[in-house]
């Protein structure tokens, strides 16, 4: 991806993933969260995939066939996910796009699966969850606050307090899980969308 979007160019963010990635091989791993999320009965529809990074998870989730949104603020990262997605011959079924998740708003009608396994935001999280489509899933994966005790330097607004993230579920979500990983300080929640009322946000 060579066309960085003006307002990124000097976000403190991108700079710092990019210096991450930066010669780094595309990292294809699936996350255990995704390959459960996937192995669900989901609704038709595609897989929309938060902070990816190079993204493993994209990957096996356009290998199933659905089409894919990979959002990130790191163009190091979408170009190893676009470099390795068209070796495997998957370039089609995934969009690549650079953005700041703060001001990015994902597009109607929604996603089968929304997935992030790397990030946390309370308000990203909401608009997430108001895209999942009835009978989809959202899955998500962040630090707890506990986290901060082995990495001080982990902002407080970055992790996840107590009970989150089920407990800022809209209405008509149920939760299939949310269990904590004491060896790296991470929460995940993976939920269903049962059809009752979500208002649009």
């Amino acid at each position: 991806m060579d066309d960085v979007p003006p307002d990124l160019a000097g976000h403190p963010d991108r700079l710092r993933w990019n210096a991450k990635y930066g010669d780094a091989p595309a990292l294809t791993r699936v996350h255990p969260l995704a390959e459960r999320a996937l192995s669900l009965d989901l609704p038709d529809g595609g897989v929309l995939d938060l902070a990816s990074g190079p993204s493993g998870s994209a990957l096996r989730a356009a290998e199933t066939g659905r089409a894919v949104t990979a959002v990130d603020i790191s163009e190091a990262a979408l170009g190893r996910l676009g470099a390795e997605a068209s070796r495997r011959g998957l370039g089609p079924l995934i969009t690549l796009v650079q953005a700041d998740l703060g001001a990015w708003r994902p597009r109607a009608p929604g996603y089968a699966l929304v997935l992030c396994t790397g990030f946390w935001d309370r308000t990203v999280f909401d608009r997430a969850a108001r895209v999942v489509l009835d009978g989809g899933a959202l899955a998500w994966e962040a630090f707890t606050e506990d986290a901060r005790r082995d990495r001080p330097g982990l902002p407080a607004e970055w992790c996840l307090a107590a009970g989150e993230p089920a407990s800022l579920l809209p209405r008509g979500f149920t939760v299939l899980q949310q269990t904590d990983d004491a060896t790296t300080g991470k929460r995940r929640l993976l939920a269903r969308a049962n059809g009752l009322a979500r208002s649009a946000g």
